[in-house]
């Protein structure tokens, strides 16, 4: 079969392409992880609804905890009133944005508050001799997530800083927060800055002066910037260094060269824990009972009927609902791992998977009042659970509210939130275990495929080089196929083609015999017969008698004829294995050649091309025979008066002869076997005297000794055909 119909796909393609179906194995783990997340999801929604009844019930029958009295600002102004606050405050903006909800809530203090101190030594009525409005501020404090936030808005017109080199914190403007401790002892801290920056908070002790009584707290954050007026402090400080005591007092220092404290404006006195302000905040019983059920992982608000938000516990930042630990690597073993995953495996994944992020702001509960159909069911008797998207980067919300009974009337709902990013997750961390597996999995099962068929195809290609290389170019047979020792199909199929070629083989060398043997076995007759004719010749004188002789002794010719050229091939093959060759000019041997053509065929034309010195190693009695085998053709193809001609070059390395004639074309399906043994194309009315093939393949055996080759070939100028023989020239 020819190059142009093989097939483009080999059998390693084909079990490679058959091993992609596999591929459907990942689908199906891909849609049973979405599934497992689609049970997950529903039982995180139940343990969400879960945690919101179970708040729910222990409200139930508490109306004195929504009474709305409660929670309006605070009458006395040394009492702290602590609003809750629903979300976390961003104390790093430079701004007092994030309170906007909850700045009319603020509290007013100035001249009608200024304190005596040990740094003031004045009576207590020194307030009536403070009589301008540079020193005041402005407070506000909240709650939120079991903190304490606040901020102290001051208009001073002159804010003198700690110097660079100084180490006391009395010498300039500061800031006193005094407390109880749990413990019911006063606590008292200072913020004195070098300059706008974050807070940096030290705990004193009976003596502001005494440096060496100093002690940094780091439980309480902020930030001290400037603005128009003076300065803003907001500041955060957890609610277990809380008491039920808090005071806030601003030091104002006018004359950055002496460095006096001129006045001091507080809310309180904040130098005697008796008479310190009280903290108020509104829903103590509310938080206790929250605080009571645990830490659930989740945002919890309670709200009153008006909506209005009474307390709020945890960021629904963090409240993912799923706590997940990652397992300890080993650094060597996994370090590779890591790095493929990373910078190969990882980008792709997450081609198809979307990453969590729990940087993103949950903008439906705008104002101090929250929203959502969830909290409208609650509110009208039915709990009800809703997720929601955040469009920014596709974060799911759950949320989950229930309603609050007092006495047959709803009073409030308790709303409990969670985003959805550790569920996203986890379903992230078995997406890549499950791929990661798998494809591990695919990649030795196609590379076990890949090598599997590589060896059947090897072994294919193996069996089929053997098969070609059995038979040469003139269709003889010169190999055999090694038969290999393998139990499979295609030691099978080797060990048959071997047989097939041994019986072939032996087919093939009895017919390569066949003429010899037949000449030699007819010739004792044929000489019996010719002996007989001859004796029946001198003994018989009859005219009829004579003619039948005469036409039997042609036949007997003619057999011996053809029995000579039955044998010559075989004669010649014996001959060429002992014969030696030397030196010789091609030329000079056509020459000699052509001369004796042109007599023993005065009817044909032949022309000599013959140029130069051509050295061949060869034997010119071969060259002749050769030349004999192709003129004889020649001229009984030709045309008549057309002429033949010899053509002899030296191109290159090689020795070029080509005899042409005008004749009819060869067929084409015959140009590759023409100097094959038994092969003619003669019509059987043209032959003048018997033809077995032998005549051209003769010349091949003869182009084959002298390591050349022939080949016929139709001319395209003319109708007409070339046969050209090809000898290598001498070194």
């Amino acid at each position: 079969m020819t190059k142009a119909l093989k097939h483009p796909f080999g059998i390693r393609f084909k079990l490679v392409f058959l091993s992609s179906f596999l591929l459907v194995i990942p689908w199906l783990g891909y849609r049973y992880i979405l599934e497992m997340e689609d049970y997950l999801r529903r039982g995180q929604e139940q343990v969400v609804l879960g945690t919101a009844r179970a708040l729910a019930t222990a409200l139930n029958e508490r109306p004195e905890l929504f009474d709305e009295g409660t929670f309006g600002p605070a009458r006395r102004s040394e009492n702290l009133y602590v609003y809750p606050i629903y979300y976390a405050l961003g104390l790093d903006d430079n701004t007092l944005t994030d309170w906007g909800d909850y700045q009319r809530y603020e509290l007013s203090y100035g001249r009608a508050n200024t304190i005596a101190t040990p740094l003031n030594p004045q009576s207590e009525f020194s307030r009536y001799y403070h009589n301008d409005e540079s020193l005041n501020f402005k407070l506000l404090v909240g709650e939120h997530n079991r903190f304490l936030y606040a901020y102290i808005n001051v208009v001073d017109n002159n804010v003198v800083y700690r110097a660079p080199d100084s180490l006391s914190i009395h010498r300039s403007d500061f800031v006193q927060i005094s407390m109880s401790g749990p413990d019911g002892e006063l606590r008292r801290y200072v913020v004195s800055p070098r300059g706008p920056e974050f807070i940096y908070a030290y705990e004193i002790g009976s003596d502001l002066r005494d440096i060496g009584s100093l002690r940094h707290e780091e439980r309480i954050s902020g930030q001290w910037y400037e603005n128009l007026d003076g300065y803003t402090i907001e500041l955060r400080m957890p609610l277990t260094m809380l008491g039920s005591k808090l005071g806030f007092a601003v030091y104002d220092v006018d004359d950055p060269e002496t460095r006096n404290v001129t006045a001091v404006v507080a809310t309180s006195n904040v130098n005697d824990i008796e008479r310190l302000g009280a903290v108020q905040r509104p829903t103590p019983e509310i938080d206790k009972i929250v605080e009571g059920m645990g830490y659930t992982d989740s945002r919890i608000q309670v709200v009153d009927r008006t909506r209005r938000v009474l307390l709020s516990v945890g960021d629904i930042q963090s409240a993912t609902g799923l706590s997940l630990t990652s397992p300890q690597d080993d650094e060597e073993r996994n370090r590779y791992l890591r790095i493929l995953e990373d910078k190969i495996l990882h980008p792709i994944y997450y081609q198809i998977l979307t990453k969590p992020s729990n940087d993103f702001i949950d903008e439906l509960y705008v104002g101090s009042r929250l929203e959502g159909a969830h909290l409208s069911s609650a509110l009208g008797g039915e709990a009800q659970t809703q997720f929601r998207t955040i469009n920014e980067d596709q974060t799911r919300i759950l949320e989950a509210a229930y309603p609050i009974f007092a006495d047959g009337e709803i009073m409030g709902a308790v709303v409990v939130d969670q985003n959805m990013n550790g569920l996203r997750t986890f379903r992230n961390q078995a997406m890549e275990t499950l791929f990661n597996t798998i494809l591990g999995v695919m990649l030795l099962v196609a590379f076990g495929l890949f090598f599997f068929a590589s060896r059947i195809s090897t072994r294919i290609r193996a069996l089929r080089n053997q098969a070609e290389n059995i038979i040469d170019d003139n269709g003889r047979l010169k190999n055999t196929i090694i038969a290999t020792k393998s139990s499979d199909e295609i030691g099978d199929l080797s060990r048959s083609f071997y047989n097939m070629v041994e019986r072939l083989g032996q087919y093939t060398n009895y017919l390569e015999n066949m003429s010899s043997r037949l000449s030699h076995e007819l010739r004792t007759p044929v000489t019996v017969v010719r002996s007989s004719l001859e004796n029946l010749g001198m003994v018989s004188q009859d005219k009829e008698s004579a003619v039948y002789i005469q036409r039997a002794e042609e036949g007997i010719s003619r057999l011996n004829l053809i029995l000579t050229n039955m044998s010559e091939a075989t004669r010649l093959e014996q001959m060429l294995q002992t014969s030696e060759k030397e030196k010789i000019d091609l030329v000079k041997v056509l020459a000699g050649c052509v001369e004796g053509y042109r007599l023993a065929y005065p009817d044909a034309v032949i022309d000599a091309d013959l140029e130069g010195c051509v050295m061949i190693n060869g034997v010119p009695e071969y060259i002749a025979q050769l030349m004999d085998k192709l003129i004889a053709n020649a001229v009984e193809f030709s045309y008549y008066k057309k002429p033949i001609t010899v053509f002899c070059r030296a191109i290159k390395d090689r020795a070029v002869v080509r005899v042409t004639n005008y004749g009819p074309y060869l067929p084409e399906e015959m140009k590759g076997r023409l100097f094959d043994s038994m092969i003619s194309v003669r019509p059987q009315e043209k032959q003048r005297e018997p033809h077995l093939g032998m005549g051209l393949h003769i010349a091949r055996l003869v182009a084959e000794f002298h390591q050349g080759q022939i080949r016929a070939d139709n001319i395209k100028e003319y109708e007409g055909v070339a046969i050209t023989l090809v000898i290598p020239l001498l070194d």
